[in-house]
């Protein structure tokens, strides 16, 4: 059984529409990398699957089940579901293992000591052990960030997505985000990620979907994509962006 599949989405905004008839499937323990340039319906699709946005079209399953059923109860998909954005999103009231343990306590009433001791062991395991009492601002963009990933992952999703979790970091402190990243595929963790990042994308992906104009246009293997792509339009975005100096 897959753990996602998406057929025929659609998605419109004030009638123009972002994603054309999106289909996707990821399997257990895949990573998926959304490439593309910015507007190319990464987000929107990323959103949609966490039913952010209603969807105009199409259907999204999440192990076999529908999500975008009308009668489906949204917030107990998104208790399934992981979710990392461009902006850490951290309450800035809260010290780090609040921020982490908030959902698991109130979405999924685990007690107040499990739900802590879950979070300092991720803490451990991605070097912010020290930062359980500190707050956000007393943060660098990377350790926030690595909070933000922490804290997705503390309600154990069966599927994280990442938007673009590198581009509001300094260039410096992007490789400490991606390794978190890694550590999560090593373990096994199914993830949908949009992202910038080639050389990383290249490295870590299992499946890399490059989107155009709301279009998935083409998929594969990452060796295939990046080395031989079918489309003219993929190998046109990849030239662009091997001419811009972003592939690293």
């Amino acid at each position: 059984m897959t753990v996602l599949t998406i057929e025929g989405l659609r998605k419109s905004f004030r009638g123009h529409e972002v994603l054309r008839g999106i289909d996707l499937e990821v399997r257990p323990h895949e990573v998926v990398c959304l490439i593309g340039a910015s507007g190319s319906g990464k987000s929107t699709l990323l959103r949609c699957v966490n039913l952010l946005e209603e969807i105009d079209d199409g259907a999204i399953f999440l192990e076999g089940r529908e999500i975008t059923d009308p009668r489906i109860n949204a917030d107990d998909v998104r208790k399934r579901l992981g979710i990392v954005f461009q902006a850490f999103n951290l309450f800035p009231h809260m010290t780090v293992l609040d921020n982490i343990t908030l959902a698991p306590r109130r979405v999924h009433r685990v007690p107040r000591a499990q739900a802590e001791a879950r979070a300092r062991e991720l803490l451990a395991r991605f070097g912010l052990a020290a930062k359980a009492d500190a707050y956000p601002d007393q943060l660098s963009g990377g350790q926030q960030q690595r909070v933000a990933i922490i804290r997705a992952m503390a309600t154990q999703p069966t599927l994280l997505l990442l938007d673009e979790i590198t581009s509001a970091l300094d260039p410096e402190l992007v490789v400490e985000v991606l390794a978190v990243v890694k550590e999560l595929k090593a373990a096994g963790m199914t993830m949908v990620m949009a992202t910038h990042e080639m050389g990383f994308c290249r490295e870590i992906a299992d499946t890399v979907c490059f989107l155009d104009g709301g279009v998935l246009v083409e998929k594969g293997p990452p060796e295939q994509i990046f080395t031989s792509p079918e489309h003219p339009r993929t190998r046109e975005f990849l030239r662009s962006v091997l001419e811009s100096g972003r592939f690293s």
